[in-house]
């Protein structure tokens, strides 16, 4: 969906090249690389007879539980397949997309959606070399801060754009605000297909994951699964399916909710 003329741009320098070297794409270690391909696998198996395009959701209960970094990987890991990949940044309030991977600040959603650009002029394919081949999906970042971040996400303009760039994409991932920060992504929920909530190691608290599965109830959101990430590597953690060991971003384990 992005234009020809506009160039690509891979992860190079800037304010996040940190992360981006160790903690994106290629650059993930081997343990973290297979748990996002095993939480792309059972995001696939959570729609039944999945033919046809999917809209995900990701957020968290706090900020720094790392669903930006899960989104940009989830992507990316999509993409790898060969599938048509849309990345959208739903948090407008606090926008990180852009920096991360070395994409201009605007245009983004928020200008799509008060109507003052086309998605094509903000929709940019990022691009990364894994080994001899290259990976491909496009980017979507926020735009311009607004003032009214939830109306823009409750709007019949966002419900039309979504809709529209569902014909063109085999999958669709939003990465969404915290849910006890602001109320943007429960409105956004309703928006989604399903929805994955990332839960960070010694960063979230019970009572806050407990107060955004509520308030995703609520809103009758369809809740996918968890992503359990930032556990200190070499520590051991019991799952259903066995024994995970888990590195840094290497926990990306999933399990449905209960």
């Amino acid at each position: 969906m992005a234009r020809s003329d506009k160039k690509a741009l891979s992860a190079s320098a800037g304010k996040y090249t940190a992360e981006r070297r160790y903690m994106i794409g290629p650059k993930l270690n081997f343990a973290a690389a297979e748990a996002y391909k095993l939480l792309r696998t059972n995001v696939m198996f959570s729609f039944p007879g999945g033919s046809g395009s999917h809209i995900l959701g990701v957020t968290s209960s706090f900020r720094g539980e790392g669903k930006s970094l899960t989104a940009i990987n989830l992507a990316y890991t999509f993409a790898e397949t060969g599938r048509n990949i849309l990345l959208i940044e739903g948090d407008m309030r606090m926008p990180t997309m852009a920096g991360r991977l070395a994409l201009p600040a605007r245009p983004g959603l928020s200008n799509v959606l008060v109507g003052a650009e086309s998605a094509s002029d903000a929709i940019r394919q990022y691009r990364v070399t894994a080994g001899e081949r290259e990976v491909a999906f496009d980017v979507m970042v926020a735009g311009d801060i607004p003032p009214n971040p939830s109306e823009l996400l409750g709007s019949v303009r966002a419900r039309t754009f979504l809709q529209k760039v569902r014909e063109r994409y085999d999958v669709i991932i939003l990465d969404l605000p915290p849910v006890t920060a602001v109320t943007d992504a429960i409105v956004a929920s309703r928006l989604v297909d399903g929805v994955i909530v990332v839960v960070r190691a010694g960063h979230a608290v019970r009572g806050g994951l407990a107060d955004t599965m509520r308030q995703l109830r609520l809103a009758e959101a369809h809740v996918l699964g968890f992503v359990f990430n930032g556990a200190a590597s070499g520590e051991r953690k019991y799952y259903k399916k066995g024994y995970y060991r888990k590195g840094y971003y290497a926990s990306g384990q999933y399990g449905g909710e209960r």
